[in-house]
């Protein structure tokens, strides 16, 4: 059963479009993340669902109920069932822990079901701090079980992680992630942090000028993304042009076997990842010598730059990522490359 659906939506600010015909499928129970660069509608597709933005012309369709479709007066968001979680939580700050989490609730329900929720999200000795009083992971957890309160038949977040420091951001969606999934709720994220939908997601949505470009799961993504665009979103890619015959790519590394079948030859561009290349100090077959022309130490790897020491150069510098430093100036490195070449 599909939990969500969303067909060919658009939607305006003014006169200026924001979404040019949206198509995003969410099966149930489903953490899916729309990835975008900011300003691509990423938000706005959220405020639209949610039922806070009206569509200009698609369809938007929860559990089969038909929320919008721009033809007639669309179903309210007081009862589209759907909650929302804001960037910064929009939490009531004169308002405790738990009355935050139980406004709206039934008064008979209240406080069993905000006794639940802290439990859920580890907070259950908070429930009489104010949000000043919170670390800002904490109020995100809050906003989260406020969001879940009403168990909503889908929720929204909206860059949720976004102000939170590297390392908290990182704890605190895996925390999400697993909570979500451990309530069975359907989830649509948006974020513009690809290692944050690679990592939680079951399904990547990339949005890129009001459209989603591709949708599919995050390692499918990452290693056969339609378009360069796409690729580059998804983390550093290096480019290659390559003349494509069958089952090979020639390309200035040497003939590299493509991810699929290519039918006649012709010229194109494909897709290596910087761990695809790997580097060594001693020739041997099927390697390229390179040269260094920037390495950057990144604590768990070494970031490097280089360029072939003959024949055509690629556009730009390849980058390959490696655990030991590249050697000092002066000394012969090789370049060899594993697995696949992508077209893109």
């Amino acid at each position: 059963m599909t939990d969500l659906t969303v067909t060919d939506l658009h939607a305006a600010h003014g006169r200026s479009p924001i979404l040019n015909g949206v198509d995003l499928t969410v099966a149930h129970g489903q953490l899916a993340c729309v990835l975008g660069p900011s300003g691509c509608g990423k938000s706005t597709l959220l405020r639209v669902i949610a039922g806070f933005h009206p569509a200009s012309r698609g369809q938007l369709t929860l559990d089969g109920r038909v929320l919008d479709d721009a033809t007639r007066r669309p179903v309210p968001a007081e009862r589209r069932r759907i909650g929302y979680v804001p960037q910064d939580g929009a939490l009531f700050p004169h308002l405790t822990v738990a009355a935050n989490i139980g406004f709206g609730l039934p008064r008979r329900e209240r406080r069993k079901r905000v006794s639940e929720l802290l439990d859920l999200i580890g907070l259950p000795d908070l429930a009489e701090r104010h949000p000043h009083q919170l670390s800002g992971g904490q109020q995100q957890r809050v906003a989260l079980a406020r969001a879940l309160a009403p168990q909503p038949e889908l929720l929204l977040l909206d860059e949720p992680f976004s102000a939170l420091d590297t390392a908290l951001r990182a704890t605190l969606r895996t925390d999400v992630a697993v909570l979500l999934r451990s309530t069975g709720t359907t989830a649509v994220l948006v974020t513009h942090d690809q290692e944050e939908a690679l990592a939680i997601a079951d399904t990547v949505a990339v949005m890129q000028g009001g459209r989603i470009t591709q949708q599919a799961t995050p390692h499918r993504l990452y290693h056969q993304p339609t378009d360069a665009d796409t690729a580059r979103l998804l983390g550093e890619a290096n480019l290659l042009p390559a003349r494509l015959d069958t089952t090979v790519a020639h390309t200035a590394l040497g003939p590299l076997p493509l991810s699929g079948s290519a039918g006649p030859a012709t010229d194109a561009t494909v897709l290596l990842r910087p761990h695809q290349l790997r580097l060594s100090t001693t020739d041997g077959p099927d390697r390229v010598r390179v040269r260094v022309v920037r390495s950057v130490f990144r604590g768990a790897d070494h970031r490097v730059e280089l360029v072939l020491e003959a024949g055509a150069q690629p556009l730009q510098p390849l980058v390959a990522h490696t655990d030991t430093a590249p050697p000092s100036d002066g000394q012969p490195l090789y370049l060899t490359v594993t697995g696949h070449a992508h077209p893109v």
